[in-house]
């Protein structure tokens, strides 16, 4: 049988709080987290992978055991293999640097675009939100090192502007490369996140005599961005480690360096030692993101 106090909440359209029949009216957006689903993602219904330090340390032994079992195949001591990882650590950092001066920029790109491709495929006029619609289906649903290859090949190198030279290094060209597939999934995520709001707050806002434009700068984004914050951290982490794919384009990154060292090197007993580097190098920078990012989506978890 149905608690009476929720019965009544329903007859009145008045959200139902599990365990709080006291509190009335209540905005959705503000209601709290249901601590029995805390183990499980709201998003994908999978459980949470509960990632520690110590899973960095179990890296770094693997790294270290790597270097061990090259080092024994070929008799070369342990000592030698990690001067060796140490020693081309100053120039690995300076690719890494790369990849997430990449990262950064690809986000910032593709979230100012982004932001307003979502806001156009809510747009009340049809052509705008079909268009919209299609140009951030496009982007989304093709794959990223296809539309590097893109860029890559239809962008010049070099071009003249009001008298000057102007000339684009590789690693600009991919940035931009990877940044339209940023710009598309950006723009699902301002969509989602807006759409998410419940109509009732818009009827609410015109009831007070909001425009639509005021309403969605005052009201609604302001509500959305928590929403939008944790899978904007989780896209942030995916492009950083797909970065990578500048490789393959001539950006020299940590992992095109890791191979030059490789073959400056010419020993075959550092491949495994020098790309388990290049992971924990990632592993450690990533990490912190994906936590953080599971952390706000418990604390800003709404019920439906």
């Amino acid at each position: 049988m149905m608690n009476p106090i929720r019965k009544k909440n329903r007859a009145c359209g008045r959200p139902d709080i599990p365990g709080n029949g006291a509190a009335h009216g209540v905005l959705p957006v503000l209601l709290p987290l249901d601590r029995t689903k805390q183990g499980f993602c709201r998003f994908t219904a999978l459980p949470y992978v509960h990632l520690t330090m110590w899973h960095g340390f179990i890296i770094a032994a693997t790294l270290f055991l790597m270097a061990s079992g090259a080092a024994a195949a070929t008799g070369e001591p342990v000592a030698t293999m990690l001067e060796t990882l140490i020693k081309w650590t100053p120039l690995l950092l300076s690719g890494f640097g790369l990849n997430l001066l990449m990262s950064a920029v690809a986000m910032v790109l593709g979230s100012i675009v982004g932001i307003g491709l979502g806001l156009c495929q809510i747009s009340l006029m049809p052509r705008v939100r079909t268009g919209s619609w299609l140009l951030t289906q496009l982007l989304r649903n093709s794959p990223w090192l296809v539309t590097l290859f893109y860029v890559m090949y239809l962008i010049p190198f070099e071009f003249h502007l009001f008298g000057y030279l102007i000339i684009l290094p590789d690693w600009v060209k991919a940035t931009f490369g990877l940044s339209l597939p940023v710009l598309a999934n950006v723009s699902e995520i301002v969509r989602g996140g807006v759409q998410s709001i419940p109509e009732t707050q818009w009827e609410s806002a015109r009831s007070l005599a909001f425009t639509r434009r005021q309403t969605l700068w005052m009201i609604i984004l302001p509500q959305c961005a928590k929403r939008m914050l944790p899978p904007w951290m989780n896209l942030y982490a995916i492009v950083t480690m797909a970065t990578v794919l500048g490789n393959i384009v001539g950006v020299t990154e940590a992992l095109t360096l890791t191979r030059d060292i490789i073959a400056a090197e010419a020993r075959t007993e550092v491949l495994l030692p020098m790309y388990g580097y290049i992971l924990f190098l990632f592993f450690i920078y990533i990490f912190p993101i994906s936590r953080l990012t599971v952390y706000l989506e418990r604390k800003w978890a709404v019920d439906a």
